[in-house]
């Protein structure tokens, strides 16, 4: 485990940290946390933490001061992060805090930042995410979803897929098509939509897994105010690859992957081979979750140099792409491993390892697919 040399200073606010945890954290949250298999938390579950954080000041630590960033270091937010999943945590829910906020923050007039920010922050909008549809999924350009302007508004029609919580959810920021002229990316425009507006029909899709996380949205001649846009007409695009670096890689996951491998060297521990051993007692056992170690370890650096940049005020750039691959393969490289070590007990073993297992597939597809982010990666950082 990678720990910081931490000064007196920032000892004391992990101590601070600590303190929250203890007294806020409660054993049924944990609980919770615990169960959970999919990409996000429960809403119930993430409602209770959201507003326990957002009580104390520490909810949006990645936004800018003025908007109720805390100003933290790129040290403390790692302490914090790491504290969090120490204890079990739950996630806060990403949509409306790490995706379309940034958005929000970068490219919306100071009448969406004054409406939008503090509802997020105090839990009173919950958002999903309008990028993917049938057919338009990794290449993200070709979607069709149109908007048409008219007056004041714009008459939105088509469908978007895979949105997860948009059952949940009382909004929705959308990727829409204004124009077919010039390149695909050119004609395509960011909406904020309020999910109650007509003409608006949400159907389920249920996983592998059994979890009802992600479904389809229907647009029938919806109505959005041109007020709702952010960003000029046709620069949808640009708020898109913006939005998809925050949500490839402006999270702290490493520390929750730690968490993950050290609960396999306790399984590890528990399971009897054939021949009444523990498992964590074979070579090839114990290489296989060594190497993991290793990897997040690794991992960790990776993230510690992002928040140091998002800290200071950048991007996460086409870094983002590298964090997005390593965390998705290491979710799925951790849970295959827990599937192999409990054999066919992970069957029934707590009722959230095959599950995790199921849902971890889609992992390396959701937010760019791994071989699109190696296409860009390819481009942008090795210039090939």
């Amino acid at each position: 485990m990678i720990e910081l040399r931490l000064q007196p200073r920032e000892l004391a606010f992990r101590d601070e940290v600590r303190a929250f945890l203890a007294r806020e954290l409660t054993t049924d949250l944990v609980a919770a946390a615990a169960r959970e298999t999919g990409i996000f938390v429960e809403r119930a579950v993430s409602t209770v933490w959201h507003a326990k954080l957002a009580a104390r000041g520490w909810l949006v630590p990645s936004w800018p001061v003025e908007f109720g960033g805390t100003g933290w270091t790129p040290v403390q937010r790692y302490i914090f992060e790491s504290e969090c999943a120490a204890a079990g945590a739950p996630g806060v829910i990403p949509s409306g805090i790490g995706m379309v906020a940034p958005v929000i923050i970068r490219f919306g007039t100071d009448a969406q930042k004054n409406f939008y920010l503090p509802r997020i922050v105090s839990g009173e909008d919950y958002w999903c995410q309008g990028y993917s549809e049938p057919g338009s999924g990794s290449d993200l350009a070709s979607l069709k979803t149109r908007a048409v302007a008219d007056g004041a508004d714009y008459i939105v029609d088509g469908s978007k897929i895979w949105t997860t919580h948009a059952h949940l959810a009382n909004r929705i920021f959308c990727l829409v098509r204004t124009s077919h002229a010039g390149k695909p990316q050119q004609g395509i425009s960011f909406l904020l939509i309020d999910l109650a507006t007509p003409g608006i029909r949400i159907a389920p899709i249920i996983s592998l897994a059994g979890d009802h996380e992600v479904n389809q949205i229907f647009f029938d001649a919806v109505r959005v105010p041109q007020a709702n846009r952010v960003g000029a007409e046709g620069e949808g695009w640009t708020c898109a690859k913006y939005l998809l670096e925050f949500e490839r890689g402006g999270n702290v996951a490493a520390p929750r992957l730690q968490r993950a491998v050290r609960e396999l060297w306790r399984v590890a521990g528990e399971q009897i081979d054939e021949h009444g051993m523990p498992l964590a007692e074979d070579p090839a056992v114990r290489r296989r979750i060594a190497e993991l170690e290793v990897d997040v370890a690794a991992l960790t650096f990776s993230e510690l140099r992002m928040v140091s940049r998002l800290a200071g005020g950048s991007s996460p750039g086409s870094e983002a792409s590298v964090l997005k691959i390593e965390v998705s393969e290491l979710k799925q490289r951790i849970t295959e491993c827990a599937v192999s070590l409990l054999g066919p007990a992970a069957l029934v073993f707590g009722g959230t390892v095959v599950p995790t297992y199921l849902n971890s597939r889609a992992a390396s597809i959701y937010g760019g697919s791994n071989e699109i982010q190696r296409n860009l990666i390819a481009r942008t950082l090795l210039g090939l």
